[in-house]
């Protein structure tokens, strides 16, 4: 992992969970001064109380905003008060909901669904550039108290409904990658909730029908209770019939078997290297991020009201 830095270059991660673990680790290990807003005493790196703290001692390049959902809204009310002049990567999802987002944006700010960086997903991509597809459908389930061995499930925020958590956002890269790969929804309607005996106060189960500018029949699963880990898609054109599979590493293009050789780290670094300069690729922009977070509001509408919801 080769990025575009030097001595000087500075960034700030707010919030020092597993994902802001895991940026900071992998940005330090290029040489680039990481400096931490938390409280977790564990953290290894430069430490500041504060947002404000923080920027009246750096220029920083890069500020990630790796808390909980439920405060992204006001971290990053606080980082463009602060006037920092670096690119803004948040993590996923943008925000909690749609009404959290009347924020003027005159700036790079970015999304961090990663997953489009995995490079089975760029090579769907590219073979889908200008095609419309018939039909495809996107699947991810994992047994929530597998996620993090040796912690307890019921205290993380996924299964806190009021920080943000269940599949719905938690899961919402398979939102993205449809939105990215098959172009902007235009009506939706779902079924999801709390449906298991999980101990959790969000959603465990959701499944969307969906339409969008380039396919006219999209359906996305997402579930916290598969035993074992699913993750793929299947997406069907006139001419193309693609299956993902980004456990295995495979890509299928009409039944022939492309494999790729990746780590737990390799999305990551993908989306790092893009935002710093070095990489290829396109990370989620703030617009797209907003469209993301509509969907999800609108697929809760869609189940609620039992009815489909158009887009705005």
């Amino acid at each position: 992992m080769v990025y575009l830095v030097n001595d000087k270059m500075h960034v700030l991660i707010i919030g020092y969970g597993s994902i802001g673990a895991r940026h900071a680790r992998l940005l330090a290990a290029t040489g680039v001064h990481v400096v931490c807003v938390t409280g977790n005493s564990g953290c290894p790196f430069t430490k500041a109380s504060s947002i404000a703290q923080a920027v009246a001692s750096h220029s920083f390049d890069l500020i990630i905003i790796s808390n909980t959902t439920a405060h992204h809204k006001d971290s990053l009310e606080e980082v463009l008060a602060a006037g920092c002049k670096g690119k803004i990567l948040v993590e996923k999802p943008l925000f909690e909901a749609s009404y959290d987002m009347p924020i003027e944006v005159d700036r790079p700010i970015f999304v961090a669904y990663n997953l489009r960086f995995h490079p089975l997903a760029q090579r769907a991509f590219a073979l889908l550039k200008g095609e419309a597809a018939i039909s495809a459908e996107f699947f991810v389930g994992q047994y929530l108290p597998d996620w993090r061995p040796g912690t307890d499930y019921r205290k993380g925020y996924s299964a806190i409904k009021a920080q943000g958590g269940g599949v719905l956002r938690d899961l919402s890269h398979e939102l993205d990658l449809v939105l990215w790969m098959l172009g902007g929804w235009t009506a939706v309607t779902a079924i999801g909730g709390h449906f298991s005996r999980l101990e959790i106060s969000s959603d465990d189960s959701y499944s969307l029908l969906l339409k969008t500018e380039r396919c006219r029949a999209v359906s996305v699963h997402l579930d916290y209770l598969n035993f074992g880990i699913r993750r793929g898609f299947n997406i069907i054109t006139e001419d193309l019939t693609l299956t993902g599979d980004f456990i295995a590493n495979t890509l299928l293009v009409n039944g022939e078997q492309e494999s790729f050789a990746t780590d737990q780290d390799t999305t990551y670094k993908g989306q790092l290297e893009a935002l710093l300069g070095s990489g290829q690729g396109h990370p989620c922009t703030y617009a797209q991020g907003v469209e993301v977070v509509a969907l999800v509001d609108a697929a809760e509408d869609a189940a609620r009201r039992q009815a489909w919801v158009t887009a705005s």
